[in-house]
């Protein structure tokens, strides 16, 4: 059997169907926009969860200039509900931009990207030119704006303008799709000049939206609703469908029954718990939904037979907000993270309206923020004093890894500024008490988590050792099995080498018993032997165990 190829990166609607890509069937998203009350809607959901295909396949149906591709319709939902919706089928004049390509180091770049943006939307529409329905100085003003070589002023009002010209060119109002909105103000917040973009975006959507009489509906999509005093003002009209809500809910990813087909099709049927546990998890409104980009990727590598899941989405999406998080929290926030980590829920105050500027004023905006862009999940919801909690979670084992990495990220950064003498020279001289207070000391303003078990604390005390001077630290889990944790070996022969071994332990008060199951390990699969066929005499060997924030370590020669 032939399967149909799998739509890695597509975001174009014509493409998808007319080269025959495997397709979810999201087409009654059309008529969920035309039913929904009001001139402005925006829509908010997570990097890649499908908005700009969803735009492009609204542009393809709605747009009067793209009567040639109706037929890419044929046999999909939409066909089947009705006159009511096919009457709006090639109808409007249609504006569409991306704002997701705007990323750049100062505000001036970020800019002239905007007005080529802008520019080449008026390109698609240059037959305006040849027409009566522009005068020549309106003509002009569209060549300006082709070159641009306009003033940033024209480019706020341009939407407007040019939405004025299609109606009167078409005699019929006008579709506006804006895609990633919030694009160039994440990036302009990150890189320094988020003010100066945000008085530009709040004009130039004022001017669109708030008294645009040839304006038949607009759809604008993002991650984040960016407060209405903030970006929105003057917008009455604004409709605001966040994750919260139930309209949209299943038209942005994959939900479960989707999934189950698309892994019966390709023949992967046996992944399903596996998939579920890595881009499951998400829940829009009452819907539970897979990543769509994540999914496909999976689906992609297994049918090339790697069948191991990966982070796909770790490397696409943009993460600052988690690792800004990390870098931030303080030690409430760590225990919270850490409770994360572990599986279990914390509490929220939510609010839709967020603003980038008062990211930093408190550590509710940033969790605001993790939710809102897909790092938690709703798992019940509450309203208290008038305010709306929400009890979060990770999503999946994708999202976690996320955490995983910014928090190792994190501790490597605080291992490179501390000044770890006093616990090397513990080290070397078998100073237990020493190496005990210190190592405890670090574990306490460290990051865990709890479901890792070995594997934390076996990279936490590597991190820790690793820059010992003189002397080469060596892992097991580098070089395989039947030899102990931890290697720490001097460059000269004549100093000690040492052998540490780690346990974890099941309660507090079972760390020595511990401690001295892993000195008896050493000795009894005599770890010893791989230094002494290399030439050191002496040898030090370390038994430490773990229980959560706490330590025990016994010494012991070989």
């Amino acid at each position: 059997m032939e399967y149909k190829p799998l739509p890695v990166g597509v975001e174009n609607f014509e493409d998808m169907i007319s080269e025959g890509y495997f397709y979810v069937d999201k087409t009654l998203f059309i008529r969920d926009v035309i039913d929904t009350k009001g001139k402005v809607t925006l829509c908010t959901r997570p990097r890649r969860f499908g908005k700009s295909l969803n735009i492009s396949m609204l542009q393809y149906f709605l747009d009067i200039n793209k009567k040639e591709h109706a037929y890419i319709f044929d046999g999909l939902k939409i066909k089947q509900a009705g006159n009511k919706y096919l009457a709006h089928q090639n109808k409007y004049p249609m504006i569409k931009l991306s704002l997701k390509g705007t990323e750049a180091r100062n505000y001036t770049s970020a800019l002239e990207k905007l007005k080529f943006e802008i520019a080449r939307e008026f390109r698609q529409h240059d037959y305006l030119l040849d027409s009566p329905a522009l005068n020549d100085a309106e003509k002009e003003f569209f060549a300006q704006m082709f070159a641009r070589t306009a003033s940033e002023e024209a480019y706020g009002s341009s939407l407007k303008i040019l939405s004025e010209w299609l109606q009167r060119y078409h005699n019929e109002k006008v579709m506006i799709l804006i895609d990633e909105y919030d694009v160039p103000l994440e990036k302009a917040y990150f890189a320094g000049y988020y003010e100066e973009m945000l008085t530009f975006i709040r004009g130039f959507f004022s001017e669109a939206f708030k008294t645009n009489d040839a304006l038949y509906k607009a759809i604008i999509t993002g991650c984040l609703r960016v407060s209405k005093e903030s970006i929105f003002t003057g917008i009455n009209n604004l409709n605001t469908v966040s994750i919260l809500a139930n309209l949209y809910d299943e038209y942005f990813g994959i939900t479960e029954e989707e999934v189950v087909d698309a892994l019966r099709y390709y023949g992967f049927e046996e992944k399903a718990d596996e998939t579920r546990a890595w881009y499951n998890g998400y829940v829009f409104g009452d819907a539970t939904v897979y990543n769509p980009w994540s999914l496909v990727q999976y689906l992609q590598i297994m049918y090339h037979k790697e069948r191991y899941p990966k982070p796909f989405w770790a490397n696409t999406s943009s993460n600052s907000i988690v690792k800004e998080l990390i870098q931030n929290a303080d030690n409430d926030t760590k225990g919270e993270i850490e409770l994360l980590m572990a599986g279990g829920t914390i509490t929220k105050p939510i609010v839709e309206d967020v603003v980038y500027g008062e990211i930093r004023e408190s550590m509710d905006n940033l969790w605001n923020f993790l939710f809102f862009t897909g790092y938690l999940k709703k798992v019940q919801s509450r309203f208290e004093d008038g305010r709306l909690y929400l009890d979060l979670k990770i999503p999946n084992q994708e999202i976690r890894y996320i955490y995983n990495r910014f928090i190792y990220e994190w501790f490597q950064q605080k291992v490179k500024v501390a000044d770890f003498s006093d616990l090397y020279t513990a080290v070397r001289d078998g100073d237990v008490q020493t190496f005990h207070h210190i190592l405890t000391d670090t574990l306490y303003q460290t990051m865990s988590f709890m479901d890792s078990g070995e594997s934390f604390y076996h990279g936490f005390l590597l991190g820790v050792l690793r820059s010992m001077d003189g002397y080469f630290v060596k892992s097991n889990r580098e070089s395989g099995s039947g030899r102990a944790d931890i290697f720490v070996k001097p460059v000269s022969l004549r100093k000690r080498a040492i052998i540490i071994e780690l346990k974890i332990a099941n309660h507090i008060d079972e760390l020595e018993k511990v401690c001295q199951v892993a000195l008896q390990q050493i000795d009894d699969r005599d770890y010893a032997f791989e230094l002494r066929e290399e030439g050191y005499k002496e040898i030090l060997k370390y038994g430490i165990a773990f229980y959560r924030k706490e330590c025990e370590i016994v010494a012991g020669g070989v």
